[in-house]
């Protein structure tokens, strides 16, 4: 059992057969895909599931608090396991792909910035949107 199979369990989730698709195709992302991506994904391992049924499988494992949806500007949702630890991300603006990081200094700078005006830090995302630095040709 992958880890979203496993999370929806322990949340008395009802797990049919196609739910369970749609965890581990979500579950063996190295990406961040969007629906019509698991879809696709999810597609490869039964035919007969339909984007409707992924739509809403998404939909319940966010409220679940099983994935999150990220909206990286680029005109859809995008999905990825809820982590077990923090991480941010930066967006190469030309291809779409996403890099995560974690950086201690960033996140001590964020918690002391909130601090200053008075308020402890709970919860942030950092998103960072950015392209490649070109090399001068020489």
């Amino acid at each position: 059992m992958d880890r979203i199979e496993k999370l929806c369990v322990d949340k008395g989730m009802r797990m049919t057969d196609q739910r369970r698709v749609v965890a581990r195709v979500l579950s063996k992302a190295t990406d961040h895909p969007d629906v019509e991506e698991l879809y696709r994904r999810a597609h490869e391992v039964d035919p007969h599931i339909s984007i409707a049924t992924v739509y809403r499988t998404v939909r319940l494992f966010e409220e679940s608090g099983i994935i999150e949806r990220h909206d990286f500007r680029d005109g859809r949702s995008r999905y990825e396991q809820a982590p077990d630890e923090h991480h941010d991300h930066l967006i190469d603006m030309r291809t779409g792909k996403v890099i995560e990081f974690m950086d201690h200094e960033i996140e001590a700078l964020q918690a002391a910035i909130a601090k200053r005006l008075g308020f402890k830090l709970v919860d942030h995302r950092l998103e960072l949107y950015g392209v490649p630095i070109e090399e001068k040709e020489g």
